[in-house]
């Protein structure tokens, strides 16, 4: 993500938020009643590079736990990017037993690289 003569490209940025709305199956109608803006609105945001307001803004990458250090610092150690804010935040709705099926997934994930990286 780049600052160019003291413009903020928020490009980067707002392909995040929609990503992430679309990972959530969430239509673009639907995030755009919740938030009490018009769809086109949201549209022009997500598309067409359209700065929200700041309090818009600050809904969309709260709401889809959105790390925007990693967009805005881009040169700067992370300590969570996005995805793993969102995981984080899908790992609070499972309990115990659920998290140990994930536990036991990402364990033979780990398992299966190490002999060929």
């Amino acid at each position: 993500m780049s600052e160019v003569a003291g413009h903020f490209d928020f490009i980067e940025l707002r392909q995040a938020i929609m990503k992430a709305r679309e990972q959530q199956r969430i239509t673009r109608e639907e995030l755009a009643e919740e938030l009490g803006i018009s769809a086109r609105h949201l549209q022009s945001i997500e598309k067409e590079g359209q700065y929200p307001s700041f309090q818009l803004f600050i809904q969309l990458v709260t709401m889809f736990h959105i790390s925007v250090d990693q967009y805005i610092h881009s040169d700067s150690p992370i300590e969570k990017t996005t995805l793993r804010r969102q995981l984080d935040a899908l790992f609070d709705t499972f309990d115990d037993s659920e998290l140990t099926i994930i536990a036991g997934t990402a364990q033979g994930i780990c398992k299966a690289k190490k002999p060929g990286e």
